[in-house]
């Protein structure tokens, strides 16, 4: 059985097709699965676990039926969605992730991130990245009413898509130094990461040895995921 890896859907109620494209993806692709990870931005926006509305439901029934079928579902905060909790996790039958994470995949010890962590250049993004994920920060967001956060939520996008409008292409992707030293701080040879929206099979040399860096991309009219089948790997993407 395979193991999956997907990234960056940002489900959102404005885009219906992308959450039909994900059920189709569960119904037909996941549900014969061993596992399915789910690397950060799954949701455009997160709130917190209390927050509800049609598209969280229709996903927390799909993801629980995956589950009850025997999938095992892992979900790491992208840096959309980093307030997904444990009582979601919980609810749906999946693991939450630290960002990063180490598995063995073929054969190969793998290092699994969402991969903003690694867009160093962005100094911008790094500095408000840093505010995002203190866990303090976090804590006094979710004691606030849900329509106050709704109101955050909405104010930070907008900030966020007027900041990225106005920075150049090549600081928004990944720091090849910091990929580097990723790879060597945690002793792998392959790193899996999504948010750059930029699929690709790269090829590296660390300490002078083969190494590979997978990028997932994003949902944008295209189901992208990464199988991994025994002994190799395939990057496949099909249109909605």
């Amino acid at each position: 059985m395979t193991t999956l890896f997907i990234s960056d859907l940002h489900l959102d109620e404005t885009r219906p097709d992308i959450t039909r494209a994900f059920f189709e993806f569960l119904h037909h692709t996941a549900i014969n699965a061993k596992s399915l990870y789910i690397l950060g931005d799954f949701f455009e926006g997160w709130i917190g676990d209390d927050d509800s509305s049609a598209l969280i439901e229709a996903v927390r029934t799909e993801l629980r039926a995956l589950t009850k079928h025997g999938v095992s579902l892992y979900i790491m905060h992208g840096n959309r969605d980093f307030l997904i909790g444990d009582a979601f996790c919980a609810d749906v039958g999946a693991t939450l992730l630290q960002d990063p994470t180490i598995i063995s995949l073929a054969g190969e010890q793998t290092l699994l991130m969402h991969g903003d962590s690694l867009c160093t250049d962005d100094q911008e993004y790094m500095q408000f990245r840093k505010m995002l994920r203190n866990p303090a920060w976090q804590q006094d967001a979710l004691k606030k009413p849900l329509e106050e956060r709704r109101a955050i939520a909405k104010h930070l996008r907008m900030a966020s898509s007027e900041a990225n409008s106005n920075k150049a292409e090549d600081i928004m992707d990944v720091n090849a130094d910091a990929v580097n030293s990723a790879l060597m701080e945690h002793g792998c040879t392959r790193l899996i990461h999504g948010h750059t929206h930029r699929p690709y099979r790269h090829q590296l040399t660390i300490n002078q040895q083969p190494a590979e860096r997978i990028v997932l991309g994003d949902w944008d009219g295209s189901v992208w995921y990464l199988t991994d089948e025994g002994e190799s790997l395939s990057l496949r993407s099909t249109p909605f």
